[in-house]
């Protein structure tokens, strides 16, 4: 008989493959609908954020690809992590959109399809914190405000400590969430889509603590120049 007419046969796509997901529904969406619609909107966002804030021509290009960074994650962040935050007990069975790309986001991690508790709660931190802050970022460096660089520390901080947290736990699972070696759902969708939310905040820690840094050291020798 073939397996997947069995009526053992898991009827998802998900890994461990015997896994119970009991209100699973087939996506009616391709993966190619998916994808386009994400990086469709994550692309506009960039080029209108670029052109925003090159209109005042006081920002370099370093830091007009930093804040074009923030805006895509208010984007990820507020709309699709939120949406997760929501909606992650009735993702397995809805149709709607974002839930569609969750459930192919999970076939690279089914930790998003059974409600883990760890997931959950990173997920709702990274939605309703560094979502709004992301945002906020982005305003501070239009405007020049003096507390730019902390709100880029904070949350570039936050995001290293949930994607490290996020693979270091997957890792101690001995990544059962997903077809391990899968050229897209493990290597694409798992790793590469979160590595990213690993080395850019890296960057961007080095660059808020040598621009806090500076700032620092001219506040120490103003002050030291004021007592002589």
């Amino acid at each position: 008989m073939d397996a997947a007419a069995s009526p053992s046969a898991p009827l998802h796509p998900f890994w461990p493959r015997d896994l119970l997901i009991p209100s699973y529904v087939a996506n009616d969406r391709s993966m190619s609908e998916i994808l386009v619609f994400l990086f469709s909107v994550s692309g506009l966002l960039l080029l209108v954020t670029w052109l925003v804030t090159g209109s005042s021509g006081q920002l370099g290009t370093w830091r007009r690809l930093a804040v074009c960074w923030f805006a895509v994650c208010g984007f990820i962040h507020g709309v699709i992590e939120g949406w997760f935050s929501l909606y992650y007990d009735v993702i397995p069975g809805d149709q709607s959109f974002l839930s569609q790309l969750w459930k192919e986001y999970s076939k690279g991690d089914s930790r998003y399809v059974i409600a883990d508790n760890f997931t959950i709660c990173m997920e709702t931190i990274t939605a309703w914190f560094w979502g709004p802050f992301s945002l906020w970022t982005v305003f501070a460096f239009l405007n020049n405000k003096p507390y730019r660089f902390v709100l880029q520390l904070i949350i570039s901080l936050g995001q290293l400590y949930g994607a490290v947290l996020y693979f270091f736990t997957e890792h101690r699972d001995s990544y059962v969430h997903s077809e391990y070696g899968h050229p897209v759902y493990f290597w694409f969708y798992f790793v590469f889509m979160n590595a990213l939310w690993v080395v850019i905040p890296l960057l961007l820690i080095v660059d808020a603590w040598r621009q806090m840094s500076t700032a620092q050291t001219f506040a120490d020798r103003t002050h030291k120049a004021k007592r002589k």
